[in-house]
């Protein structure tokens, strides 16, 4: 159904930053016990390497895991409140079912708990596109909306409305433009 996109590398990255950590580690103590002019200075950088490693350790934990909904079409953001409202702009040849999918994955994207909520304590991202009449209109067709909690991560409940009047709509400016 929904597969998480966690191939960031993190993992061979923080591996090799343990690795040079302890040489770096080994040689501040060369240095000391050498008495070599560059020990303080690699003391430095064996503490850079330290805080480096475990950022890179903190980031393989799963800070940026992405959920991929089958069937979604790319979208663009083109309002966001910051809060509990979020508009998305979608291609006008876009099918209902690639809709419901890409407001699933709207919604997962969007998804944060720093959102402020409004009443209802839901995310509500709306779906449009742009069609044009005639020459030199543009008409924005409003196509769906979905409706998410922002307090749990993975809402089960999601309610999704697709406006059947403007898909219609939208399928007429399809023919027209295909024809």
């Amino acid at each position: 159904m929904m597969e998480t996109l966690t191939s960031l590398g993190f993992s061979t990255y923080t591996q090799w930053s343990i690795i040079a950590t302890i040489v770096f580690f080994l040689l501040a103590i060369m240095g000391f016990i050498f008495k070599w002019g560059i020990r303080f200075r690699l003391v430095g950088i064996t503490g850079f390497m330290i805080v480096l490693t475990v950022g890179l350790f903190g980031l393989g934990l799963g800070l940026f895991e992405r959920t991929e909904v089958p069937g979604a079409v790319r979208f663009s953001r083109v309002y966001d409140n910051g809060g509990n409202q979020v508009v998305i702009v979608v291609k006008p040849s876009i099918t209902e079912t690639e809709l419901e999918a890409t407001l699933k994955q709207a919604a997962n994207d969007y998804f944060s708990y720093g959102r402020t909520a409004g009443q209802d304590n839901k995310l509500t991202i709306r779906a449009r596109t742009l069609v044009h009449p005639e020459s030199g209109m543009s008409l924005p067709l409003y196509l769906g909306q979905i409706k998410r909690s922002l307090s749990v991560r993975e809402d089960e409940n999601m309610e999704i409305d697709i406006y059947d009047n403007q898909i219609q709509e939208l399928s007429k400016y399809q023919v027209s433009a295909k024809g």
